[in-house]
């Protein structure tokens, strides 16, 4: 059977431009979880939102490797900037994924007995290409530009909210990340279960000092976004060998 790449969405908003952009589009159920698939620049694809936490995104992601046999795993979605130097809408490239609220040597038990995950670097390499071709700067480059940027680094991930300068200082403490969320390492543990590549990429949607019911109200620009994550997601594809 051939490779298959999976795109996986933070926002059913993401998936949906992904599925417009496929031939051949298909959608359908399986254990729950909404799968759309097709073709798109030779490849075949397929794209789910797994829902928020490490649970629901382990389950897609494995499931995407075991029915669909996806090679490689794209996943995109927002993060909460720790590092000072990010602003909203800068793009964290995972390089390396660490959690925040597990006891990672007792997970290193089991295979593949690692206690901090990563992203493939070919595809670390690729989405840095990918991002300055659409415009975006490299913040460790040239810091303090007004355009939006990216940078490679580490992302926390954990099954909390993370709010407040407490609960904040306690993250940056513990994983020395630049932005924290609830799905990305889990994604980069699952691919290496499975020997599989792998990409996490996140944009800055705030800065972990407002509560979760505060950020849903607040104004941020959903729409533009989704957009934006759909065609970096394609445009990586496209260049994938």
């Amino acid at each position: 059977m051939a490779a298959t790449i999976a795109i996986i969405g933070a926002l059913e908003k993401e998936v949906r431009g992904i599925r417009d952009a496929l031939e051949d589009a298909f959608v359908e159920e399986t254990a729950g979880i909404c799968i759309a698939g097709g073709r798109y620049a030779g490849h075949d694809v397929v794209a789910t939102t797994a829902g928020m936490g490490t649970v629901n995104v382990a389950t897609a992601t494995q499931l995407l490797i075991s029915v669909y046999r996806a090679d490689t795993v794209i996943f995109s979605g927002i993060a909460g900037g720790l590092n000072p130097a990010l602003h909203i809408d800068d793009i964290v490239i995972g390089e390396h994924l660490r959690y925040t609220d597990t006891d990672t040597a007792l997970i290193a038990e089991s295979a593949p007995g690692l206690e901090e995950f990563a992203s493939t670097p070919s595809l670390v390499d690729l989405a840095e290409q990918v991002l300055r071709d659409c415009g975006y700067h490299d913040i460790g480059a040239m810091p303090g530009c007004d355009s939006p940027g990216y940078l490679r680094g580490t992302i926390a991930t954990g099954n909390r909210f993370v709010t407040g300068a407490e609960m904040r200082a306690a993250v940056v403490e513990a994983t020395q990340a630049d932005c924290a969320e609830m799905e990305g390492a889990a994604v980069a543990h699952v691919a290496a279960k499975n020997g599989i590549a792998c990409l996490v990429l996140r944009a800055i949607s705030d800065n972990c000092d407002e509560a979760y019911d505060a950020f849903c109200e607040r104004d941020f620009d959903l729409d533009g976004y989704a957009r934006r994550a759909s065609e970096i997601a394609l445009e990586i594809v496209s260049r994938l060998d």
